[in-house]
């Protein structure tokens, strides 16, 4: 790594912890706790940018999947470029929806008296992160053949579960809240709130792009080695064969 790119990295990641801090900060301290659920309230400051970020990595696995499968004969430099980038946004977007179903949980447990329940929205929830958890394990069975190319279709069909998961609120009659963003004509924040909500929607966008961003590298790091191990013993072979 150069230089620049190392002091570029350093700023990035400054930068992002101080966006977090000024975001818990905000979200703990300058706001007011919510006029019906107190305090609890707070966690959704965390809850929500976690499921945007969520979204906005299981978007991206679509898109480079779809490339993938796009260019994995005919130019497979992009392939496998597209193919880094839907594993290592896939990972990340995991670890957001985990993230997700936890805060979600805590805060149901204090509003609702459960840690969880059958709701449409959670159920569909759990089934997003079920599917991308195979798209993960298989994956970790076999990076290379076949297993890029079955993973890819498997990406694509876990994300026509995400509008589900978005929409399910609207769609059914759900336990959980009525959608707070384009909700209808009594949906949003209270203007009070609203600065501890895109704080917090910026800090969690930024540290997952660091998170991706990181991720990436050690995958294209990955694939660099193992195009060297197969040339090397593509070389091998040709000497004995001569």
């Amino acid at each position: 790594m150069t230089i620049a790119k190392r002091a570029f990295l350093i700023l990035y990641v400054c930068f992002t912890v101080a966006l977090i801090l000024v975001g818990l900060h905000v979200a703990l301290q300058v706001v007011p706790p919510d006029a019906s659920q107190g305090n609890v309230g707070r966690t959704l400051y965390i809850h929500v940018p976690n499921w945007i970020s969520m979204s906005c990595c299981f978007f991206a696995n679509l898109a480079a999947s779809i490339i993938y499968l796009l260019c994995r004969v005919r130019r497979p430099g992009v392939a496998l470029m597209a193919d880094a980038i839907a594993v290592s946004t896939a990972e990340v977007g995991l670890v957001f929806c985990s993230l997700g179903l936890i805060t979600g949980s805590i805060w149901g447990r204090a509003v609702w008296g459960i840690w969880w329940t059958w709701d449409a929205r959670l159920s569909a929830t759990l089934v997003l992160w079920l599917m991308y958890l195979s798209y993960l394990i298989l994956r970790k069975s076999s990076a290379e053949g076949q297993a890029r190319t079955l993973s890819a279709v498997l990406a694509i069909f876990a994300y026509c579960d995400t509008p589900v998961v978005y929409m399910s609120t609207r769609w059914w009659r759900t336990q959980h809240p009525a959608p707070v963003f384009f909700g209808g004509p009594d949906a949003g924040l209270d203007p009070r709130m609203q600065p501890a909500m895109t704080s917090n929607i910026w800090a969690w966008l930024a540290w997952g792009l660091l998170l991706v961003a990181m991720r990436l590298a050690t995958e294209l790091r990955r694939q660099s080695t193992v195009q060297d191990e197969a040339l090397r013993t593509l070389e091998a072979a040709v000497e004995v064969d001569g």
